[in-house]
């Protein structure tokens, strides 16, 4: 059975495939928002620095002019995959203009998580095949290792600028700044347009994205300009209705927002949703280098933000600092959009709780779909959910042998058709074979399609069907259930004395695998250890079936590793209890 939006979601316009993202989302002709009437795209939330779309449309024409005569590309030239570069940095204003230039070039950004040590990083630019890095002086000691170690000469290495709250004043003079290579682009003369057939905008890669899943090293994402082009499209004709209804009587123009620019600009929720639908829309993007709360606040409070786009940990920050978040003005804020992790319906409610009048919505996507497969509706709001399917998605859910799924409330993985479902995986066939069938990717998520109080088919995501813990019956050993670490994870967090929390499985003799909670206590919690592991413990027993307790015990950690886009690093934690047992005697 294939699943298919609601009927009332609007149809996806045609996708252009002959022109790079850069002449999409920065011409007019292609549907964009007057860029005379438009926010200014990217404005920093430190210092105000800011550019009108204009502005954007002008420093990424230098940039294409400086970048072509730095690195004697030319448009017409060779393919993408001769003009890799790579980026490291946290979130800057030029971040993007250098993208979009880098695209008019016809070539390729491969933006790296500003986490990643000498070796992540290394392993990313060799396997890209950078030629050059544009990084920025907080991380430059790093990208220096890096970029020696992959072959990347020292003069290929460029400095994003940072404000000086978290750059310092001092730049080093030895590195080119993007800055620079605006002023000197525009003495420079104007390159020659790429001249694209048909389909070719379905065929070249423009972002090549690393996706680690549960196992393994990174893939390599191999992003179409199309993919991008498809799925802001996608986002745009989803919300326009609501939109156009903000609009007031007698007003011409779209309605525009002042969103949030937070999330990881490497990450593909930020890459497409914030940085490309949002300048596309004509909105205004608030960037913040990093997550500090109190100048995350601040920037809602000073720049009036109404789209907040954040995870998970950063919306349970929010809740366990709510006396501070009483000290400033946020009632700018008519949206909260979360992604890239699961939002449990608790968490979701106590929010709403919190804050009454904020439309709490949530969505699903991954890298390979780059990014969003389904959404919140802002009229059609359902705690727990994730959403519909988006203009031009299709889905199938299949059960572990592969046969259909064709009833509602059935889990099993989720398989999506979508124009944003990407070109396959660098470099490794077996995995590009084992994920894409020709227009279809398997997400390698359990998810189960319910019908929302409205009669809307919406997807609720279990979580990854490997972290899935499998818990064998005591009655019978031929039978078992799964366990979702994300359901629980979502109760946890109702605790007091949680503050945050991650669930794996361990080994268990009898049952095979149970639940283990690792714990980040909170301040309500007391000094008595034992005692705070009975309470969480029995939270869990009071509300869930018993194949859910936390049988596996519950370990105190000062803080959850995650990933910065909010994705528990599961595996990490899974190698400490490993190693814990080990040293304990345990078999492993």
């Amino acid at each position: 059975m294939v699943f298919t939006p609601p009927e009332w979601v609007a149809k996806l316009p045609p996708i252009p495939d002959h022109i790079p993202i850069a002449d999409f989302v920065l011409d007019e002709r292609y549907g964009r928002a007057p860029l005379g009437y438009s926010r200014d795209p990217f404005t920093c939330g430190l210092t105000g620095k800011t550019y009108s779309a204009l502005d954007v449309v002008e420093r990424v024409d230098f940039l294409s002019r400086a970048l072509a005569n730095e690195f004697d590309w030319a448009p017409n030239r060779g393919t993408e995959w001769d003009k890799v570069i790579g980026v490291f940095s946290l979130n800057t204003i030029d971040t993007l203009p250098l993208a979009w230039a880098v695209h008019r070039l016809g070539g390729l950004v491969s933006p790296a998580n500003a986490a990643y040590s000498v070796a992540e990083l290394t392993y990313q630019l060799r396997d890209a095949k950078a030629t050059s890095l544009f990084t920025c002086l907080p991380l430059l000691k790093t990208a220096l290792e890096a970029a020696a170690q992959a072959g990347i000469p020292r003069r290929r290495v460029y400095l994003l600028r940072l404000p000086p709250q978290i750059a310092g004043d001092a730049q080093p003079a030895e590195f080119t700044t993007v800055a620079q290579l605006v002023d000197r682009g525009r003495s420079l003369p104007r390159v020659e347009k790429l001249q694209w057939a048909a389909g070719e905008g379905s065929r070249r890669t423009a972002f090549l994205c690393y996706s680690s899943g549960t196992s393994g090293l990174p893939k390599g994402v191999m992003i179409s300009h199309r993919n991008v082009i498809a799925n802001t499209l996608q986002i745009t004709a989803f919300e326009k209705d609501y939109r156009d209804s903000l609009r007031p009587p007698g007003v011409q123009s779209d309605v525009t927002e002042i969103a949030l620019g937070l999330l990881p600009q490497s990450h593909i929720y930020a890459l497409v949703v914030m940085c490309h639908a949002g300048p596309y829309r004509g909105d205004q993007v608030i960037v913040l280098p990093k997550f500090e709360i109190e100048s995350f606040l601040a920037a809602v409070q000073d720049y009036r933000i109404s789209s907040l786009f954040v995870v998970p940990p950063i919306i349970i920050a929010m809740l366990r600092n709510k006396k501070l978040l009483e000290k400033y003005n946020l009632s700018s804020v008519r949206s909260l959009f979360s992604g890239a992790a699961p939002l449990g319906e608790e968490t979701a409610r106590e929010l709403q709780e919190f804050n009454p009048s904020m439309i709490i919505r949530q969505g699903y996507g991954l890298t390979e779909t780059a990014t969003v497969v389904t959404s919140t509706h802002p009229t059609d709001v359902l705690f727990g959910s994730s959403g519909v399917l988006l203009p031009g998605v299709e889905a199938r859910l299949v059960d572990p042998e592969g046969n259909e799924i064709t009833t509602l409330d059935t889990p099993g993985e989720l398989i999506v058709r979508s124009p944003s479902v990407t070109l396959g995986y660098l470099h490794n066939e077996k995995a590009t074979r084992e994920t894409f069938d020709k227009d279809w990717m398997r997400t390698g998520d359990e998810i189960a399609i319910r019908l929302s109080p409205s009669g809307n088919q919406h997807v609720f995501v279990v979580d990854r069907i490997k972290e899935l813990i499998k818990v064998k019956s005591s009655s019978n050993v031929l039978q078992g259930h799964q366990v979702a670490p994300a359901e629980l994870e979502a109760h946890l967090l109702t605790h007091p004395f949680v503050a945050d929390c991650a669930v794996i499985a361990i080994p268990d003799e009898s049952a095979g695998e149970v639940p283990k909670a690792i714990v980040s206590k909170s301040s309500a919690a007391g000094d008595d250890d034992a005692a705070t592991i009975r309470a969480i413990q029995k939270h869990v027993e009071d509300h869930k079936a018993r194949h859910k307790w936390l049988k596996g015990g519950v370990r105190f950690i000062d803080a959850v590793p995650k990933s910065p886009s909010g994705k528990i690093l599961r595996r990490l934690l899974r190698d400490q209890e490993k190693e814990a047992r080990r040293k304990a005697g345990a078999k492993i």
